[in-house]
């Protein structure tokens, strides 16, 4: 029994690194050639037509929550002016990229396990390797690279609409000045702070790409081996996430120190 609950125990460090040793792989197989562009490109269409309006949708209300909680705590320290760029500053650094990738999970990261976990228990990715084919040069890469192509134009479009949100729901509800509320963007935000959101897109991506694609890949028992294996994707997702966000947030605080007035 001792044997059995020291297994249990260890299995999710054995799944870890199963999935880093995978992602090697998925990186090596980058600069192989030929590359798979056709696939690209319909990867990149599929994963982008079936995120971009719920992320358009999700945008708005992110902003106007946003604008509305900080709005109204600025406004108990009585600096109004600077609601524009505190705002700007939570959409862009946070709010965008992780609405961004909670939807290219959700709903590309489930789509690509779906795909390949089918492709598994049919044995096609058997049958592609007797033929002397990589599944993961042939059917991976192209699909990372898509989900992260994919997740950097999504995060600007989600930036962009939860800055006008915001700004319609501050202006709006809050009596805000619109004046003010641009003129304040330069005042604490900086350009920095719009490279840290489309690298942390362009992460998430990645690896939302790379859990769905292991996943699939892995999935076993039929049909219902298909879906647990959607479903654990989509959850070991959301969590590195967080855990990745953290980590991205707290070095760049420290690398670039946030502007003062």
């Amino acid at each position: 029994m001792s044997s059995i609950t020291a297994a249990r125990v260890l299995a999710p460090v054995g799944t870890a690194g199963k999935l880093f040793a995978f992602g090697l792989d998925v990186g090596r197989s980058l600069f192989r050639r030929p590359f798979q562009l056709r696939e690209f490109i319909q990867q990149a269409w599929f994963i982008a037509s079936v995120t971009i309006i719920p992320t358009a949708l999700v945008a708005i209300p992110f902003g106007a929550v946003i604008a509305l909680q900080v709005g109204g705590l600025i406004k108990q320290f009585g600096a109004q002016s600077f609601t524009g760029s505190a705002s700007v500053l939570a959409v862009i650094q946070q709010a965008g990229p992780i609405a961004t990738a909670l939807l290219i999970a959700g709903a590309g990261g489930s789509a690509i396990a779906a795909d390949l976990g089918a492709r598994k228990i049919r044995e096609e990715l058997d049958a592609m390797m007797v033929l002397g084919i990589d599944p993961i040069q042939r059917l991976v890469v192209p699909r990372v690279l898509a989900c992260m192509l994919v997740a950097v134009f999504l995060n600007g479009m989600v930036s962009v609409v939860g800055v006008a949100g915001g700004y319609v729901f501050n202006v709006i509800l809050q009596d805000g000045t619109p004046g003010a509320y641009l003129a304040s963007f330069t005042a604490l935000a900086q350009l920095p702070d719009v490279w840290i959101g489309m690298i942390k897109a362009l992460i998430f991506g990645l690896i939302a790409a790379i859990v769905a694609a292991y996943k699939g890949m892995n999935a076993g028992g039929g049909p219902k081996g298909v879906g647990d294996a959607v479903n654990e994707s989509v959850v070991i997702t959301f969590l590195l996430l967080f855990v990745v966000n953290f980590t991205l947030s707290t070095i760049y605080l420290q690398v670039v120190p946030p502007k003062t007035g």
